[in-house]
């Protein structure tokens, strides 16, 4: 790696916002390819006491939808600074995966950066320090079965789960308290430019359990949240439920929700803030193994780690 693009990765923020104290330690797991920063004193601050900005707009008058829309969730300005923070100091991922129609097999490549935190029900991350009958003399939390209290069997995950880091974890909690829901997983897009999407689909995997709770907080460049009922009859948009979602907006999916409704963030090629880069941030619970394998396989994958380069304007591969 160059001079210049380590400079870049570890240069201070000239933000004041980057000088001020900490809320919490920098987080690091042998799972992250490199330590993740707590947010600062001050943006903590912010997220616990001007949140939720608005009360939502329930949205329900249309069969099998329950909606809560917050215009906004996060006040314009700490939604900026939380953008900025997570670009910069999460890795990111440009998945490639293949599937299996018949004979055919297709490579697809995710068109945007994602990346993933988090374990199912099942299990939980701990201090071997607070669970009894451990030999281990690490200090990194582990992941401790949920039904015996003692550390997972080496051949329980395919994948390797990572502990949601202090960051999210503040986000997270503060959703929580907002939703009346638990989330055990953190899923987030970035979205480089209006070129990068994601098709229409459902949440509605087994993994999930029934009527799951979906939070999907919107920050950085606003784009178009599409939404239609299952199964969708031709005819154009007609019966196309579109949610403009600008930074700090949040959209939180209920009840029969994901089971009849799709939904999608479609290119944005040009006009707005289509140049802009976007963030997603979805927090859900997934009750079993198999949802931690499906996103950990379709947001992490096997793939290079990507870094924000502030010098640059871009994601780069992570050569640390």
């Amino acid at each position: 790696m160059s001079k210049r693009t380590l400079h870049a990765f570890f240069k201070p923020s000239s933000s004041p916002q980057a000088k001020k104290s900490r809320t919490d330690t920098t987080s690091i797991h042998p799972t992250y390819p490199f330590p993740i920063a707590a947010l600062d004193s001050s943006l903590s601050t912010s997220l616990s006491l001007d949140t939720p900005s608005n009360p939502p707009k329930h949205i329900n008058n249309q069969p099998h939808l329950d909606l809560l829309y917050f215009q906004p969730y996060i006040p314009h300005r700490t939604a900026q600074q939380l953008f900025l923070f997570l670009r910069r100091n999460l890795p990111f991922y440009r998945v490639k995966y293949t599937i299996r129609r018949g004979s055919t097999e297709t490579i697809i490549n995710t068109p945007r950066f994602t990346t993933v935190f988090g374990v199912d029900e099942t299990s939980y991350f701990a201090l071997p320090a607070d669970v009894s009958n451990t030999n281990t003399n690490t200090t990194e939390r582990i992941l401790i079965d949920r039904k015996t209290k003692t550390p997972i069997s080496r051949n329980k995950y395919k994948c390797t789960p990572r502990p949601i880091p202090s960051c999210l974890e503040t986000v997270r909690k503060q959703i929580e308290s907002v939703c009346g829901a638990t989330f055990n997983f953190c899923l987030i897009n970035y979205y480089a430019s209006g070129e990068d999407s994601i098709s229409y689909h459902s949440d509605d995997e087994r993994f999930l359990g029934p009527e799951p709770t979906i939070a999907s907080l919107s920050l950085g460049a606003r784009r178009d949240f599409l939404m239609r009922h299952k199964p969708f009859q031709s005819g154009g948009e007609r019966g196309t439920l579109k949610l403009p979602l600008g930074s700090g907006d949040m959209v939180v999916m209920r009840g029969e929700t994901q089971a009849n409704w799709l939904h999608s963030i479609p290119k944005r090629k040009a006009g707005g803030e289509a140049d802009r880069g976007r963030i997603n941030i979805t927090f859900r619970k997934a009750v079993v193994p198999g949802g931690t394998e499906n996103y950990y396989r379709y947001n992490v994958g096997d793939g290079e780690v990507y870094r924000w380069d502030e010098e640059r304007g871009e994601m780069v591969k992570w050569k640390g």
